[in-house]
């Protein structure tokens, strides 16, 4: 789906902040931005890479911190049926 119609259906973007430990260095940190268009508040999609990170990712989570914005809500959006213009 496009993001006009994702927005339309409720979904927001969500932006996740992900710390993860190198797998050979535990004390070193590093970071990883994640951007999604998803639900909230369950956020599946986030959750699902989160499930994904832990089973196919080495270095092993520390932590995440994320925010959602929803963008576009039903009340917002208008159908333009034409065009005026003024030369």
């Amino acid at each position: 789906m496009r993001e006009t119609e994702l927005m339309l259906r409720g979904y927001g973007l969500t932006t996740a902040e992900i710390f993860y430990r190198l797998p050979d260095y535990q004390n070193v940190l590093q970071s990883f931005i994640w951007q999604e268009y998803d639900l909230a508040p369950d956020h599946p999609r986030l959750f699902a890479f989160i499930e994904f990170w832990q089973e196919e990712i080495e270095g092993p989570l520390h932590s995440v911190r994320f925010a959602h914005r929803k963008m576009l809500g039903a009340g917002e959006w208008r159908n333009v049926v034409g065009e005026l213009r003024y030369c």
